[in-house]
């Protein structure tokens, strides 16, 4: 099983910072990878035609960001960077798009290209 997660947040999505899932925006559950990577590069798409600014990795991970969409963080002591950003995740048997929305990283993995 794969999906593909959209996330939200202040860093880019191949860094998988503690916490990364709590940027969760939405997942889409796919049997068939080659599914997973097609409904990936449409939505990757329409992200490119909205945001200027993208950094793709390891073939199935995006970033997308407006230079103006960033907030001032207390601890850091500067301003963060907001993306939008999609990767295509492998899910573990057993393994669900709801608890990969809620799961802290254990059970699923980045895909690499078959």
């Amino acid at each position: 099983m794969y999906c593909v997660v959209k996330l939200y947040g202040d860093c880019e999505p191949w860094w998988f910072l503690e916490g990364w899932e709590e940027d969760i925006v939405a997942a889409k559950e796919f049997k068939d990878y080659e599914e997973a990577v097609a409904f990936y590069h449409k939505e990757r798409q329409s992200l490119a035609e909205d945001f200027s600014h993208h950094k793709s990795k390891k073939d199935h991970m995006a970033a997308f960001w407006n230079p103006k969409d960033r907030y001032w963080c207390d601890e850091c002591a500067e301003y963060l960077q907001r993306f939008h950003s999609l990767i295509v995740m492998e899910l573990a048997e057993g393994q669900s798009v709801q608890k990969c929305m809620h799961t802290r990283g254990r059970q699923i993995r980045p895909c690499q290209i078959k």
